[in-house]
């Protein structure tokens, strides 16, 4: 390689007052221009002539002489390579740089373009030079040839692609040049068939590249260059233009006055300004097709995404030119790519085309044919490209409404709803444009009117259709808050909202239906909550985001706006609807954005007791629980004590509570007496007046009416009779809760007593007994209310009470007895998991729909997660959790969330014992299988495979970091072992423990065992162990003998090991053959010894660690096709059958150690081929040999697969960007030769950052 000078420290630049080259008019005669050889021809891409290589201002003293280059000296003909390292710093002028270069140029163009050349080269990362004598005597190929051999392989990145301020400017600072250097050169330079030439046809060379550095620097540069020609293009045809309207004016003069003279100057004019816009014309086509035609189906997307960028200008800029089908095509083809870059510059191109009117004729071909893809493009899975779909087709709504069809609004209009807000904000200005923003004539006489009969009256009901023919009721909030940004004057206009649901309809206006006044009035609620919370619904938005102090002061004039129009029309609203639940629900959330001084600032006190006196007819007309909520809230916003109106609002609570606990006393008393049947009137009476209370105990503090007695009551005689109406005790079990918890906050906020602790406590352990009791009632939704309030209470006066300093709470701590935690998980089990078609919870007179399975999935999921949230806070025993974890994978799709998390936690609490759970779990399933088939079980059925599958899942969750899990792993494998021995088979030693085939399932989680620890359990195996079984090679042996080898592997190669594994995963496929197994790291002796010691083995049983034996090698053959290897031939040929005769032994000993030789012989064959085996088919490139190359299908065509997913839905007719799957020397051949050379160097990393 031509290593680089370096640059002195003495180079200055020329300051503008020395340069002397300034932009020519088109008359002027430059060198250069009359040099030319011939008019609109330009030179073959690729070589230079020998006299053109020549060419060169021969001044040797002249300071741009040969021997200088902008005012710095050249050392030996090799260029300092400034030009880039300008550029780079971007502290200079571009007008002053190129000036200096053209000032070079013309002195000796060579060594200029040499300076050019190297920038160009430098500027893609390339170390290489190119000197002035292969610049003279080589062609492009293969000056390109040798700089590719010169490129530095070993990183990937370049100029264009590197992080950092420096790096982003750079590439901005890199167009800059390329586009000042044409505009400097236009009227003289660039038509010297010379600098033109050999830059495009550098760059055409660089841009089929196999190189990715030299392909993507070459093609950006291009498209600029040919950004900047379109340009050149664009002024040449308005001098032409001008030229040919000042020649016609000319000749149209009478004879008298014309200027033969002028014509003739006019004529030469047009004629040089035709010569020299056909030269353009051909260097925009040489780059056109030389580059363009084959770099916007690259492989790479940023290379396809700068053409598509370019194209669009070009089409924006000269768009009598470039915008026809000819280059539209490629935008409209360019639409179906796979990454959504691309396709958002193509997006964005087609913006910058429909936004101009003046152009919408010459869109219709391309609009009719690519329409449908532009909207199938709104459901794109890049969200930005999404976004601009809908962007490009609101523009082509305002060009043309007969373009799209309702169809294809429609497929807009839904997206309003959708979770991510910037495509409903677009999709919502989307529908403005297309439904709002038109007004008829005869609304301007309208303007000035409010209310029902100002303009926005047919909008608003506009906005009510559509939100009712959406068919999606449930979601007002979020088409209001896309609608915000476009529609604010609409949305906020309540005086008219208010209006139409106030006033009596005009003559010929046809009246509301009542569902329309249900939306109209939940869109209004909708509307206000936007307006005085200032930010979008759940899931729109990533948090409360800091206002401005505009906002905050729009947010103060709404709130001001809002109290004073609806403190005056909500009694009224209240008054008209008081019957209907729905509308009621959603006008009493009206006060809580309310600006509460204003009732007394504005004199509307008497707005006020209106308010309280409807809320009052609310709760004494309705029993349904939404109804009754809403009222206790809107008490509880009115009942602020910071304003005057609290005393007010007080006294109106009080007395409404006082009749509700004076009449549900009364009704108590007749209801529970004994003798008497209660009647059906008497029940609905109790339970109306119970959901009354029950509902303002929510939200207000009601310990002085004392209401824990009779609810005990209620629910005692209930245990007692058992026919208490299964409502009131729901609704009885939720009061004396409140109660509690009421209680709780009294004694936790001020100085309580001893007495007030000792009275709560006994009262909470009361009911916690009531609770419990109610597990085993008849009814499912009682048990369900007595299970959640019973987990939230265990929550909330366990250990945890005491934290923030409140050691005062200690005699509250309740801690469940095993009875109760007992009851607890057996309602879990019972009522959670279950086949879907087994609940019956959702069966209460609805159909079995797919709207109740999902309303039943959720509560089972929220009873689950209240019994995981005990195990989590270890307010229950954490082995209970074993018989969640079991349910992992059946339930997985339901469940499989929480109990993941729930694993988590536990971990983090104590890792051991959630070992122990986890294995305890196994063992459970194991026992369960047993019972179900006994112990002669098919270790290849379904059940058995299900729980070796179970092991594995809960093996991944130990994480990579085996020396954190270490002993809580080795914990797991004692306990295993203990189940595997613990039952003897009642036939003798000659037959294998009941429970055997458990190590089958154990052996999963020998990869998270180090291998000093592989050592340790392999010898608490052996204390297990007979001498006869270790000799037995029978199938029903077999789970112990697979056991052994998952722990005698690693022995001599610590492939599990933490310090290996990572050693391994950085080593290449070379150095894993050469390097013998033994040049590993191991672990020290002493360490190993330690390590022991601190397990659950003593030191005397680590004493009896087996030497290991040295492994045999793989032939061959296996290493390269280790698909051929079978599990059932793999057993046959690890264990052979015992011949039934055996030879006398001459010795014991000997012969045990024969055998011992002998049968860790066959371990360690059985595990390597196990192990080569699996790391053939995980890390594949493990048993290569040196002159392989490695091979990523399953790689590749998971990505394509990827790819496949990301693209679904998407039509691919026209055309299909066939991007090379792999790199891999089998596929190059289906590589196509526009993207790369076949013959081209490839990176040898798969994993790493790839250049080319």
């Amino acid at each position: 390689m031509i290593a680089a000078p370096e640059i002195p420290t003495d180079f200055t630049l020329l300051q503008e007052s020395e340069t002397h080259f300034s932009s020519d008019t088109d008359f002027e005669d430059i060198e250069g221009k009359n040099q030319k050889q011939g008019k609109g021809k330009t030179c073959k891409k690729g070589k230079k002539g020998p006299a053109e290589k020549g060419k060169s201002g021969n001044g040797g003293g002249k300071p741009g002489g040969p021997n200088r280059m902008n005012g710095h000296h050249q050392q030996n003909g090799v260029e300092n390579m400034m030009l880039f390292e300008v550029v780079k710093m971007g502290k200079s002028a571009m007008q002053s740089v190129v000036d200096d270069w053209i000032e070079s140029y013309k002195h000796d163009r060579d060594i200029a373009l040499l300076d050019l050349i190297n920038f160009f080269i430098q500027c893609s990362g390339c170390k290489g030079v190119v000197t002035a004598e292969m610049f003279r005597h080589m062609q492009n190929s293969e000056i390109i040839r040798k700089m590719t051999e010169e490129f530095d392989e070993d990183s990937g990145d370049y100029p264009l692609t590197m992080a950092g301020p420096q790096w982003k400017k750079f590439k901005s600072s890199f167009c800059e040049f390329i586009g000042v250097l044409v505009r400097q050169c236009q009227y003289s330079i660039i038509y010297d068939e010379y600098m033109m030439d050999t830059v495009i046809s550098l760059l055409t060379g660089l841009s089929d590249s196999q190189v990715r550095a030299f392909r993507h620097t070459s093609t950006l540069a291009a498209m600029k260059l040919m950004t900047a020609l379109v340009n050149v293009a664009l002024n040449l045809s308005i001098n032409m233009d001008n030229t040919q309207r000042q020649y016609e004016a000319e000749r149209n003069k009478i004879i008298g006055k014309r200027a033969n003279d002028r014509l003739e100057l006019l004529l030469q004019k047009r004629k040089e300004l035709q010569e020299n816009q056909d030269e353009i014309e051909n260097m925009m086509n040489a780059i056109f097709k030389g580059v363009f035609v084959h770099r916007y189906r690259d492989a790479i997307a940023e290379i396809r995404a700068i053409c598509i960028e370019e194209i669009g200008i070009w089409m924006k800029m000269y768009s009598d030119a470039f915008l026809n089908d000819s280059y539209l095509k490629y935008v409209g083809w360019t639409m179906h790519d796979k990454q959504g870059e691309v396709r958002l510059k193509c997006l964005t191109a087609l913006q910058g085309l429909y936004y101009n009117k003046e152009l919408n004729s010459k869109l219709e071909l391309f609009t009719s044919r690519f329409k449908d893809r532009i909207v199938s493009m709104t459901l794109d899975k890049e969200y930005d490209v999404a976004v601009q779909a809908i962007k490009l087709l609101t523009l082509v709504l305002q060009s043309s409404e007969e373009v799209l069809t309702a169809e294809d609004c429609e497929n807009v209009y839904h997206l309003v709803y959708s979770a991510h807000r910037p495509v409903a904000v677009a999709a919502g200005e989307f529908l403005y444009k297309k439904l709002f923003s038109r007004r008829d004539a005869e609304d301007d006489g309208m303007l000035k009117r409010r209310g029902r009969q100002s303009p926005n009256a047919n909008l608003v009901k506009t906005l009510v259709f559509f939100f009712l023919e959406s068919e999606l009721h449930e979601h007002a909030a979020y088409l209001v808050d896309s609608m915000w940004d476009c529609a604010t004057d609409l949305l906020k206009d309540w005086e008219c909202m208010s209006s139409l649901l106030l006033e009596e309809p005009l003559n010929g206006e046809e009246p509301l239906t009542d569902r329309q006044e249900s939306a109209l009035i939940e869109i209004m609620l909708c509307t206000i909550r936007q307006a005085a919370e200032c930010h979008p619904p759940v899931g729109r938005g990533t948090g409360k985001r800091v206002l401005t102090a505009k906002e905050k002061k729009t947010q103060l004039d709404d709130r001001t706006k809002i109290t004073e129009l609806f403190a005056v029309a909500l009694p009224q609203l209240l008054a008209k609807y008081s019957v209907d639940a729905e509308k009621v629900t959603n006008l009493l959330q009206l006060p809580q954005y309310f600006d509460l001084e204003i009732y007394t600032t504005g004199r509307l006190e008497k707005h006020l007791d209106a308010l309280l006196r409807q809320i009052r007819d609310i709760v004494e007309k309705h029993t349904d629980i939404d109804v009754l909520e809403a009222c206790s809230k809107t008490y509880h916003a009115l009942c602020n004590e910071e304003f005057t109106i609290f005393n007010r609002v007080d006294i109106a609570r009080s007395q409404l509570i006082d009749e509700l606990a004076d009449k549900f006393n009364r009704l108590l008393e007749d209801f529970l007496q004994e003798g008497e049947e209660p009647d059906e009137d008497d029940a609905y009476q109790v339970l109306s007046t119970l959901k009354r209370i029950t509902a303002f105990h929510n939200a207000h503090d009601l310990s002085r009416w004392d209401l824990f007695g009779c609810n005990y009551k209620l629910l005692k005689t209930g245990i007692e009779n058992g026919d208490m109406p299964e409502q009131i005790v729901i609704h009885a079990l939720q009061c004396t809760h409140y109660v509690i918890l009421w209680q709780l906050a009294k004694v936790t906020e001020s100085s309580s007593t001893k007495e007030d602790l000792l009275r709560l406590k006994k009262q909470m352990r009361v009911f916690c007994q009531i609770c419990q009791h109610y597990l085993t009632n008849v009814n499912t939704a009682v048990k369900e209310q007595a299970f959640t309030i019973l987990c939230d209470v265990l929550m909330i006066f366990s250990h945890q009470i005491m934290t923030g300093g409140r050691d005062m709470l200690e005699p509250l701590v309740y801690t469940p007895d095993s009875s109760l935690q007992s009851e607890l998980l057996s309602f879990i089990l019972d009522h959670v998991f279950i086949d879907q078609d087994d609940d019956n919870n959702s069966a209460d007179g609805q159909q079995d729909d797919e709207a109740s399975k999902i309303e039943a999935l959720h509560k089972r999921r929220n009873l689950l997660a209240a019994f995981c949230k005990l195990i989590v806070y270890t307010v229950v025993e954490m082995n209970t959790a074993a018989d969640i974890f079991k349910q992992y994978m059946k339930y997985y799709n339901d469940y499989g969330d929480i109990i993941k998390e729930t694993m988590s936690k536990t971990r983090q609490i104590d890792k051991i014992q959630c070992a122990k759970t986890l294995i305890l779990s196994l063992q459970q399933l194991f026992n369960e299988m047993i019972q179900e088939n006994g112990y002669n079980f098919d270790r290849s059925s379904p059940t058995f495979s299900g729980i070796k599958e179970l092991a594995r899942r809960f093996a991944l969750t130990f994480g990579l970091d085996q020396l954190k899990t270490r002993e809580a792993i080795a914990m797991l494998h004692k306990d295993g072992i203990e189940f595997a021995f613990k039952e003897p088979n009642p036939q003798g030693e000659s037959h294998p423990p009941l429970n055997l085939a458990f190590l089958d399932i154990l052996s999963e989680f020998s990869s998270k065992l180090l291998r000093q620890d592989k050592r340790t359990v392999y010898v608490y195996l052996e204390k297990f162990m007979t001498f006869q079984m270790s000799l037995r090679r029978e199938d029903v042996w077999l789970p112990l003998m697979s056991y052994r080898n998952s722990l005698l592997a690693g022995g001599d190669d610590d492939t599990m090991s933490v310090i290996s594994g990572i050693s391994s995963r950085g080593s290449t496929v070379r150095n894993k053959k050469t390097k013998p197994a033994t040049g590993k790291r191991k672990v020290p002796e002493a360490e190993e010894s330690s390590s022991s010691d601190s397990m659950w083995l003593n030191r005397e049983q680590s004493m009896h660690t087996p030497v290991m034996m040295q492994t045999p090698q793989l032939t061959s053959t296996i290493m390269r096709e280790p698909k051929r290897l079978r599990p059932d031939e793999n057993y046959m040929g690890v264990y052979p059958m015992q011949p039934e005769h055996h030879q006398p032994p001459l010795d014991y000993k000997q012969q045990e150690e024969a055998a011992r030789q002998q049968q860790e012989r066959a371990a360690m064959n059985y595990v390597k081929l196990r192990s080569n085996l699996q790391h053939a088919i995980r890390r594949g490139t493990s048993l290569m040999e040196d002159d392989e190359e490695p091979i990523v299908e399953d790689v590749m065509m998971s990505s394509e697969g990827r790819i496949e997913d990301l693209n679904e839905g998407m039509d691919f007719d026209t055309m299909d960007i066939d991007l090379p799957p792999s790199k891999n020397r089998r596929e190059r051949t289906e590589l196509k030769p526009d993207f790369f050379d076949p013959a081209s160097i490839m990176d040898e990393s798969v994993l790493g950052v790839s250049m080319f």
